[in-house]
Order: structure tokens, then sequence, then C-alpha cells
């Protein structure tokens, strides 16, 4: 916000300050990932600045690790790159199986953790719903308590039912992932139906409208922006988590944090800075997607005069 003309001095001196304040902490939480971008351009197999990178000499500067995320696991990484090349490092990289395994199971928990979400928020969000404060607050429970204590009772759920028995390849994780998930979900949807007009769905029942039609053609496409944002945040959820993958994941289902992990305790290799630079561009684009739904669901909503 501008300062006003005719602000004080000591409102003027205040001013600055609370900018600079702000901007120390962003720069105390931006630093991590400002160090470790540059670092994953590193020629040699350090985590620290070289002498060459620092005199911004390009012989210390190499895509070296990035072009290992291909290479690493194949049975012939030095052959010649043709397409016998790429579908031994699509069956057999393994970062690129980390990434297929991540994917997949962000997906299935996200369509879960969305669907689930999003049928709780409407009935939350009906003020003749009983116990809805108990029931909200036992629902995002797994959002405040430690993952750690999560996964260890999962771990002994899944124990206990045998659902490695069943047959049904990453079924423990994704139903896992959709768990931390829904906790999002109901948030940002409940955040969108805090300013929706209940008497749309009425007038809609009035005019001979079934509930299910009523749900997609009036009330879905007004919430749409925050299921879409829930969705986006229960994919991140499920793409960046590893305590849960640790404890229930089997050895056939490496996921990203879960490789990198491995990667920290077997072997230090920069290439995990590499995929970190990739996680964090990809964090920012689901971010930048989430701010542009949240402005469009102001709109809709006649929250912003934009």
């Amino acid at each position: 916000m501008a300062l006003p003309t005719h602000a004080s001095t000591l409102e003027r001196v205040w001013h600055y300050v609370y900018l600079t304040i702000c901007a120390l902490i962003f720069l105390f939480l931006i630093l991590p990932i400002l160090i470790v971008i540059p670092l994953s351009f590193n020629a040699e197999p350090y985590f620290t600045f070289t002498e060459k990178m620092l005199k911004f000499d390009p012989t210390g500067y190499s895509t070296r690790w990035y072009d290992l995320l291909l290479t690493f696991g194949m049975n012939e990484p030095d052959a010649p790159r043709d397409s016998s090349w790429w579908a031994d490092a699509w069956n057999n990289a393994a970062w690129i199986n980390a990434t297929k395994n991540s994917i997949i199971i962000g997906f299935f928990s996200t369509v879960i953790a969305t669907s689930l979400g999003t049928i709780a928020a409407l009935g939350l969000s009906r003020p003749e719903m009983p116990g809805r404060r108990i029931i909200m607050a036992i629902l995002i429970s797994p959002m405040i308590v430690p993952i750690i204590i999560t996964a260890t009772g999962l771990f002994f759920f899944y124990s206990s039912i045998k659902i490695q028995d069943w047959g049904i390849p990453y079924l423990g994780v994704i139903l896992a992932h959709a768990t931390l998930g829904i906790p999002f979900v109901i948030i940002t949807v409940t955040a969108t139906l805090v300013g929706f007009d209940h008497s749309l769905t009425k007038a809609a029942a009035n005019m001979g409208a079934s509930p299910t039609r009523t749900f997609f053609k009036v009330q879905m496409p007004l919430i749409l922006p925050g299921v879409i944002s829930g969705a986006l945040f229960a994919f991140v959820t499920s793409f960046d988590e590893v305590v849960v993958v640790l404890f229930v994941g089997g050895l056939d289902e490496q996921t990203i944090p879960r490789q990198m992990w491995n990667g920290i305790r077997e072997q230090i290799s920069p290439a995990i800075l590499s995929v970190a630079t990739i996680l964090v561009i990809i964090s920012i684009a689901l971010l930048t997607v989430v701010e542009l739904l949240r402005r469009r669901s102001e709109k809709l909503r006649g929250m912003s005069p934009g």
C-alpha cells in the first residue's frame, strides 16, 4: 500500500522500517532456494560454490547433474541417444521411474482427496449441519497432527488389514496421501463457499432441477476455482511427501522425495540439487495457477473490484 502524502515523519519512518523488515524476512525464507538453484549447475561434485563459480568462469558451470537424472540406473547410459536409448531411460532410469511413481500416486490421491473433500465441504457449509465444528476439526486433523504420528498409525492399520496382499499397486500410498490432501481441499472449497448464495440452489430446486443437476449446473461452476485450488494443494502435498512413503510404501514404490532421501543416505550427489530446482519451478508454477484461480474466484463472487 502506497504511503499517503499527508503522512507524518514518524509514519514515513515506520513505513520504510516495515518494508525493510518484510524484505529481510522474505530474503531469509527465499535464501535457501536461491542457493540451491546455482549449486545445481556446479561442474564439480560438491555442495559448495567453487572458486570458478564465484568468478563466474563458464567452465565452473555444467548441466551434468541434470543429465545424470536421465542416465542414472540405465543399462547403457553411454550409448547413442536414439530411440533405444530413450526407451532404456524410460524403463530403467531411477529418477524417471521415481517421477512416474510420483505422478501416478499424486494423480489418483488428488482425485480421491478432491472428490471426498468437496463433498465434505458442501455438507459442512450448510448451517443446519449438526456438529459441523467437531466434524471439521476431525477432518482437518491430518494437517495438524505431526506427520510421523499419522505415518505410524497408517503403518499399523495397513499391517492389520494386510493391504499389501490385496494386489493393488500403490494403494496404500494413494490412500495415505489422499488422507493428507483432504484437509486442503476442505479448507479451500469451504472458503469459496463462504460467498456462495444458497438461494440459487433453492431456485434451481423450485424449477424442478434434481440435486445432481443443481450441483453440476449451479454450484460447481461457481466453486470450481476453489476445487481446482484444493486439488493443486493436494497434488503438491502428495508430490512432496516422504515420511508416509517411507512407512507404508513398497520397495518398488520409489517417489521423487524418497529417491532424494535415499540419495542423501547412500551417495551424496549434486543431482539432488537438480531435482530440488525442478521441484521449485513446478511449485512456483502451481502456486501461480492457485493465485490466478483465487482472483478468478473473487471476481465470480463479486469480492474484487477487478
